[in-house]
């Protein structure tokens, strides 16, 4: 009898607990929604800061942010899966691999803003490039890679170990079972980790604000060699993002408009990293059905 009565409140703590997280979700994205929505129109979307209404328009911050996601993953990617497949398969149990796992903690739980210092000094002091995208893209590298690293590192390690002493037992070797079994095995991890690291790139603001900079020159969208000033696709211009620009107006109160410049980006912003979770997670599972052949 008591066990039923024990069961039963621990069921309605947790769904209580379930209940208030779910309605503080709702009446977060609601606010924001409802607030910003009715501010944003195609003109706010697709023109620039300088040519639309006292506050601007957040075409070049939108194509930013996406522009510093893309270079961010292109280098996390393949360095933390890199390092999650050392840390489990190759490095050995002692204490320098504890030094290294504990290091990857410590790392992984830096404020962004010391993390922007460091990017401030290696990355525009010290190279000279000054703020730019490729020195964003670098400092929130650094900011994300432990987190790739760990959840990489730990979905292998939960593949079970059969599937990797069966392809062991038909002589493939041990660089081949993970690159056909475990890594397919452990995707679906993976990729949820990327996607968490991709939204923590999309919403920072912190250490951008040392690295990539406040300002984004006046870029031309014809204009497609990255070499060139103007360029969208130059890595070495300064780039005001997002999540950057609703910092700005809010603190900066240079414009009349600025609630409805920040309430309107902030429900961008919202939307943008919705809609890119949702497309990663279908690409994902399209990936997930052809190296797992299942249906």
């Amino acid at each position: 009898m008591k066990s039923k009565t024990a069961d039963r409140i621990a069921t309605g703590v947790f769904v209580a607990i379930a209940i208030i997280i779910i309605s503080i979700l709702v009446g977060l994205f609601s606010y924001i929604l409802v607030n910003g929505f009715k501010h944003i129109s195609w003109e706010f979307l697709t023109t620039p800061s300088s040519n639309i209404r006292a506050g601007g328009g957040i075409r070049d911050q939108l194509f930013n942010s996406f522009y510093i996601l893309l270079i961010t993953m292109i280098i996390a990617i393949p360095l933390g899966i890199g390092g999650g497949i050392y840390m489990a398969e190759y490095a050995k149990p002692g204490k320098v691999t504890d030094i290294i796992r504990s290091c990857i903690e410590v790392l992984a739980s830096l404020p962004s803003i010391v993390i922007g210092m460091f990017g401030l000094l290696m990355f525009v002091n010290i190279t000279g490039w000054g703020y730019t995208i490729l020195g964003g893209a670098l400092a929130l590298t650094v900011f994300n890679l432990p987190v790739i690293v760990r959840v990489s590192e730990d979905s292998i390690r939960n593949v079970p170990r059969e599937l990797k002493e069966a392809s062991l037992a038909l002589g493939i070797t041990h660089w081949h079972t993970i690159k056909t079994v475990l890594l397919p095995s452990a995707f679906p991890s993976i990729l949820t980790g990327i996607i968490l690291a991709a939204g923590r790139v999309f919403g920072e603001a912190a250490a951008l604000l040392f690295t990539a900079g406040l300002s984004t020159p006046r870029l031309d969208y014809t204009n497609w060699n990255p070499f060139s000033d103007q360029s969208p696709l130059n890595i070495f211009r300064p780039a005001e993002t997002l999540a950057v620009h609703i910092w700005s107006v809010n603190t900066q109160g240079l414009i009349p408009d600025v609630e409805a410049v920040s309430n309107g980006s902030a429900a961008v912003l919202v939307i943008s990293v919705l809609l890119f979770n949702l497309l990663a997670r279908w690409i994902g599972s399209i990936i997930t059905k052809k190296v797992t052949a299942t249906k």
